[in-house]
Formats: structure tokens, C-alpha cells, sequence
């Protein structure tokens, strides 16, 4: 899998394939970190207003390290939580997910999205650390949008 890392393809935002390639950026720089061998820690991402994208299974990512080990699943369960969950619009996630981290329009979207209950994080992102911010850039430039710029909707999602 870590041929495809070099691949610069790009995803519709939201997307299935997507996701996937996220969890598949965040592995990557992950074990690029060397974190700790006996760090554990879960990370839920939950488009709140995602459709389903497989039984009991809608828009979102959970990112797990077990004792040093990363993994991912696509898809999240109802009321699913982890030790930083993160729920989002998927306005906001498509938004947030074409800004370079250099781009001040970032920091605007996600206070915004803060304040306006688009965008709400419980726990605390600063125990990701800088392998998990350094990620975004690599993410945002593997985001493709849908030509009409909107976020897809459900019937759209289910076609990827």
C-alpha cells in the first residue's frame, strides 16, 4: 500500500475513496512519526449529516493507534465516539478540506464552523501532534470537488 501514498490521484471530497485515502495518509504519517510503542488513542471523524454508506455505517472515519499500531475504518456508527471526536457538516469538511494550512481562510472556516455549531470537537486534538496537522496539506492536495462545488448528496455518494 505505500506506492500508493506516492500516487497524487485525486478523491471527491466525502467520497468513500476518499475517506479511504485519508485513513491511508494519516497511517502513513503515522509510522513516519515513530510515536511511542505503548501510545493508544482514538480518533472519530462523523460528517453529521452524511448519509449511510454501508449497513450501520455512515460518513465518517475512525482512526485508531493500539500500542503503537495504527489503523482505520471508513464509515462510523451512530453516537460513536473516540478519545477526540469530531463531528462536522459536510460543508465544513469540504470547505476545510481545499485550504492549505499556510492559508489564513483555514484558521476563518474552522472558528466559523466552531461557532456556529457546524463543527464541534470534543477531547483533545493536541495529542495528535504534528505527524496528524502535517497530514492535511497531503490531504487537501488529493481532494478533488464535485464540478458543481457542493458536497454530494446521498444518491450522488452511493455511486462512488
Amino acid at each position: 500500500m505505500g506506492t500508493t501514498m506516492l500516487s497524487k490521484h485525486q478523491y471527491a471530497a466525502g467520497s468513500p475513496d476518499w475517506l479511504a485515502m485519508v485513513g491511508e495518509v494519516l497511517l502513513t504519517a503515522d509510522r513516519a512519526a515513530e510515536l511511542p510503542a505503548d501510545l493508544t488513542f482514538s480518533l472519530v471523524e462523523h460528517y453529521i449529516d452524511g448519509p449511510e454508506i454501508a449497513p450501520g455505517l455512515f460518513q465518517g472515519l475512525r482512526f485508531d493507534i493500539t500500542k503503537g499500531v495504527p489503523g482505520f475504518r471508513v464509515g462510523v456508527r451512530p453516537g460513536e465516539v473516540g478519545d477526540i471526536t469530531i463531528h462536522v457538516t459536510s460543508e465544513v469538511a469540504r470547505r476545510l478540506n481545499q485550504l492549505y494550512a499556510s492559508d489564513p481562510a483555514l484558521a476563518q472556516v474552522r472558528q466559523a464552523a466552531l461557532a456556529s455549531d457546524q463543527l464541534c470537537i470534543q477531547g483533545d486534538p493536541s495529542r495528535l501532534g504534528a505527524w496528524f496537522a502535517a497530514s492535511h496539506d497531503e490531504i487537501v492536495s488529493r481532494t478533488r470537488v464535485s464540478p458543481s462545488g457542493k458536497c454530494l448528496n446521498a444518491a450522488q455518494f452511493q455511486n462512488f
